[in-house]
């Protein structure tokens, strides 16, 4: 069975360290980008200055926007260099040479910024048009933008960074296992498909992604090439997990909620910010610093909320895997590699598992595993 590398778990703490530092820094970064384009009128004085250009409301808030989020964008850039390319590169996580994450970069703002765009497009609209509800009605148009883009994602966005090809005969026996197993969960998916991870990362990882007609399993060549069939086997049956409890409607469901009520609030901060800041109205561009602001204060303060819900549901995905596969020896040598692997703390401090952990820490998983007894 896989054991735990003494030296990189220091090595994880110090990454895991360094990283929300980093975390740290780029958020009290964006607050004062954000206060001061509010308290020094710069929000007012660029409306103004594209006003003498355009009166279109749709043009005016495209171009406010690309000011506003391009110069954050260049001012934020050597941070985002360092956190994505010179740290995982120290701590020997990353494979990826320097062109192909500028690459990378360029293509996530070919895609990012046109989503984005469509989006506060259609949000600016809504608070033109709907009055003191936009905030119910944009919280509509979130809900259906996620169910859209958790069905297309595999088939439209993912390819265009990694290149999907199915497992093939020489994993044969694999994919006929892990079918199997999605067959024992009643998921119904449309192959098992190896992706080329280790361009960019040494981290492994799988995943069961996509709805309905797009549902489909997918494994890093990193996993498929460091771990075991069982320990594969035991990870992907931790992702039936979540399709078995139905995870994905209810965190949707949740995710919903969330959003009416953050919206719902900043509905009644942005009335106040158009009467402190002199704005013309909720949907005047110039106010568009002040929605990210209370939007953001408001994720951060409902990320531990968010975490552990998601942790309770990770939990039970644990517990299906280890029930469905019988196999508590390869779940805890499956989850000792990946924290080997991918540099992954054991055992955080609880002020951490509360404000960043999505997933229960890597230990307590660990614990779990071996003091499971088959029934």
């Amino acid at each position: 069975m896989t054991t735990l590398d003494p030296e990189k778990q220091k090595q994880a703490k110090q990454y895991a360290r360094l990283r929300r530092r980093l975390w740290l820094v780029d958020n009290l970064f964006s607050m004062f980008y954000i206060l001061a384009w509010l308290f020094f009128g710069w929000a007012a004085a660029l409306r103004n200055w594209l006003a003498t250009f355009t009166s279109n409301d749709w043009l005016l808030v495209a171009l406010f926007v690309a000011v506003f989020g391009g110069i954050y964008f260049v001012l934020n850039l050597p941070l985002g260099y360092y956190s994505g390319f010179i740290l995982p590169h120290r701590f020997d996580q990353s494979n990826q040479a320097l062109k192909d994450w500028i690459i990378d970069q360029l293509k996530g703002l070919a895609i990012g910024v046109p989503l984005g765009l469509i989006l506060l497009e259609l949000l600016y609209l809504a608070l033109r048009i709907t009055g003191n509800l936009w905030w119910l009605w944009t919280a509509a148009g979130m809900l259906v933008f996620t169910v859209l883009i958790s069905n297309l994602a595999p088939v439209l966005i993912m390819p265009l960074f990694n290149k999907f090809v199915p497992l093939g005969v020489e994993h044969k026996e694999l994919e006929e296992r892990l079918i199997n197993l999605a067959k024992r969960a009643n998921t119904k998916v449309k192959g098992v498909f190896k992706f080329d991870m280790s361009k960019r990362t040494k981290s492994a990882n799988a995943a069961l992604t996509g709805l309905g007609n797009t549902r489909r399993i997918i494994l890093g060549d990193t996993i498929i090439n460091e771990f075991s069939a069982d320990e594969i086997e035991t990870v992907l049956a931790h992702e039936l997990g979540h399709h078995i409890h139905r995870d994905i409607p209810l965190l949707i469901t949740f995710g919903a909620f969330i959003t009416i009520v953050g919206l719902y609030l900043a509905s009644i901060g942005m009335n106040w910010a158009v009467n402190y800041f002199g704005f013309s109205s909720i949907s005047d561009p110039a106010a568009f610093p002040a929605l990210g602001m209370i939007l953001g204060a408001f994720g951060l303060i409902t990320m531990p909320l968010e975490n552990a819900v998601s942790r309770w549901r990770e939990n039970m995905a644990d517990d299906y895997a280890l029930e469905s596969t019988g196999n508590n020896e390869a779940f805890v040598s499956a989850f000792t590699r990946l924290a080997n692997q991918n540099l992954g703390e054991i055992d955080p401090e609880k002020w951490v598992i509360l404000m960043f952990y999505s997933h229960p820490p890597l230990g307590e998983r660990i614990e779990k595993g071996k003091s499971f007894t088959a029934t």
